[in-house]
């Protein structure tokens, strides 16, 4: 009796939750339609309203002079306005569930989403000639629409990742395949109560009934999937199948298609492949390579050249002074060569000579290819001390970047002693050798530098290496700056 009340609360949970989902979309695009007459008002009186517009007030925009056209004109234009941006907020996926997505991305396809809008508003005028209608004023709407619209929809995420952490709207669902993924995806969903699901069970032919990963249970092989579908309890199925076990893949796909219940494949190789891999389509065969390197695309290889270029030129002027006083404080300071060059691994494996100055005493050759920097090294000078902890003595790397050996931000270069010992103790561990090697990187700015994890350490240059974008770039350089972790094991 008890089974069969169970049955029927997650029957009528799941109905809920699809029927909320349809109501939430409808007063979200009520709102939305509100948001855009409400902003759109608010940029007429914004652009035209002499008596107390602030953009005036404060001479940020001139007085409008000569013709201005009445509101009712431009209320004309809101009855087109308002439906064409719905559906362009539908088309970017505006009112689809997104569980898992964050703000961030939330803000991303608003601002795609209006700006597709703002071209929509422009096209429109162009066709109807309409020389009246102010330009700057439709920038002002873009900018009031796109922020009191993602203001309301940072509130609606946080009241429904709240209602979801407290145990309303989940979502309810069956893993089949008991692996490492499937221990993965479940770590990933405890660690994100906010995101609404509910496991409750793994289906699998290798590990007994009864056996649990974090209370969620196998009940059973997977024999017992078509009669488990047939209770309509899922609202998903997520197949986490090892990577042994594929031969059962077409036909789990093809009894959870015949159930018409939503299907997800997690796959068990993703310490092969990417997170987000680069695809191609084959006439008609997906082919999935293994590696996707931005910097592989001559373009994108080519900006960023061209930045390195022009941001070590620009550094050498504006370092030249300091470069010439700690030249002088080495020189006055401990004897041995001003520069200290070291053989390390770059891009393509080749090896290039990189420059610092020199920070330690003078050292047997053979020891220093083997030493690792350790804190309160011995061999490092008082002054070398102060250059490690400030990184200025990573300075002379600009005249490495100029000549193209390394980049402004990329993965840190490696001796070669060390390079030989970690491809064979690290997986993937040379993948980072297909971009430059960078004065700073992605790991040294999450305080992975000096003697810490190189595993922790590789995990960010391959992120880094899969996810290259300017942005990155630009995020590195001011975390190199102004960090929190800048300095962690600097030494």
């Amino acid at each position: 009796m008890k089974l069969l009340y169970l049955q029927h609360e997650k029957e009528t949970e799941t109905i809920v939750i699809k029927e909320n989902q349809k109501l939430l979309n409808l007063l979200k695009m009520i709102i939305d339609a509100i948001i855009i007459a409400f902003s759109y008002l608010l940029s007429y009186s914004l652009r035209f309203n002499d008596l107390w517009s602030p953009l005036i007030k404060y001479k940020i925009i001139e007085p409008s002079s000569g013709y201005i056209r009445p509101m009712i004109d431009y209320m004309y234009m809101l009855i087109f306005l308002i439906p064409c941006y719905l559906i362009i907020y539908r088309y970017f996926g505006m009112y689809d569930p997104k569980r898992t997505s964050g703000r961030r991305a939330e803000l991303y396809s608003l601002i795609k989403a209006n700006l597709f809008g703002l071209l929509y508003c422009f096209a429109v005028l162009y066709m109807l000639r309409q020389p009246n209608f102010a330009r700057l004023f439709l920038l002002i709407f873009l900018c009031s629409n796109l922020t009191i619209d993602y203001a309301f929809r940072l509130i609606v995420m946080r009241i429904m990742r709240s209602m979801r952490r407290s145990g309303m709207n989940l979502k309810h669902i069956l893993l089949i395949g008991y692996s490492r993924t499937s221990i993965g995806y479940i770590d990933r969903l405890r660690a994100h109560p906010e995101w609404g699901y509910m496991v409750h069970g793994i289906l699998d032919d290798t590990h007994p009934v009864g056996e649990e990963y974090r209370r969620v249970q196998v009940i059973g092989s997977l024999e017992k999937l078509p009669e488990l579908l047939a209770t309509n309890e899922y609202d998903e199925i997520a197949i986490t199948l090892s990577i042994d076990e594929y031969a059962k893949l077409e036909k789990t796909v093809a009894i959870c298609e015949k159930s018409g219940v939503h299907t997800k494949f997690i796959p068990d190789y993703n310490h092969v492949i990417p997170t987000k891999p680069y695809t191609e389509d084959l006439d008609g065969i997906p082919v999935i390579h293994v590696r996707y390197v931005p910097l592989s695309n001559s373009l994108n290889a080519a900006v960023k050249r061209i930045i390195d270029i022009v941001g070590s030129v620009f550094a050498l002027i504006l370092f030249a002074i300091p470069m010439l006083v700690i030249a002088c404080v080495i020189k006055a300071t401990s004897k041995g060569p001003l520069i200290f060059k070291q053989t390390r691994i770059g891009l393509h494996n080749r090896e290039f000579q990189m420059y610092k100055f020199r920070s330690m005493r003078v050292q047997d050759e053979k020891e220093e290819k083997k030493a690792w920097t350790t804190k309160d090294d011995p061999r490092i000078t008082p002054i070398g001390r102060f250059m490690r902890k400030t990184n200025l003595d990573e300075l002379p790397q600009l005249i490495n970047v100029l000549k193209g050996d390394m980049s402004m931000v990329g993965p840190r270069p490696e001796r070669p002693f060390f390079v030989e010992k970690f491809k064979e103790e690290i997986p993937r561990y040379m993948i980072k050798h297909q971009v430059r090697p960078g004065m700073t990187g992605w790991a040294q700015v999450n305080g992975y530098r000096g003697d810490t994890s190189i595993s922790k350490r590789i995990e960010c240059d391959l992120y880094y290496v899969e996810n290259w974008s300017l942005p990155l770039d630009f995020k590195i350089l001011f975390l190199t700056f102004f960090g929190k972790h800048v300095n962690d094991n600097a030494y």
